[in-house]
């Protein structure tokens, strides 16, 4: 069995998710609060072991034109910090939209601005995930 674990990597937060132990689906886990590199790791790596996670999915942020800009550098810089610490793999997925699609999604459940807010990177971290997965189907 293959758990994934989808992330939504930014400057603030990172969004978490995982996929059912079947593979099948995403549930959004937790948004983790960055506090430096070494913290953020360390409650990654509390994830991966209590999920028994085997693949990392990394959402590339890339411009309309498919380039990298300074966001991409920075999730590109988090990913090799990733595969050195984590002996599993680690992949990158194109995340254009994703953000848009969590926001949408949340503002037609009518989630109010401040509680999605809280819950956007986490959501988007699912899109992420579920997109990945759908295209092993």
């Amino acid at each position: 069995m293959t758990r994934v674990m989808g992330l939504d990597v930014g400057d603030k937060t990172i969004g978490v998710a995982v996929s059912d132990p079947l593979g099948w689906t995403a549930q959004g886990i937790e948004t983790i609060q960055r506090i430096g590199i070494k913290k953020d790791l360390q409650r990654l790596e509390e994830v991966i072991k209590g999920y028994e996670v085997n693949v990392i999915v990394v959402g590339l942020p890339k411009n309309m034109n498919g380039s990298i800009g300074p966001q991409g550098e920075k999730v590109l810089e988090f990913t090799e910090r990733l595969k050195k610490r984590f002996n599993i793999e680690v992949m990158l997925w194109d995340e254009r939209l994703t953000t848009v699609a969590a926001e949408r999604a949340l503002i037609k459940a009518d989630v109010s601005r401040k509680k999605r807010k809280k819950v956007i990177d986490k959501m988007a971290a699912v899109y992420i995930l579920q997109g990945y997965l759908d295209s092993k189907k």
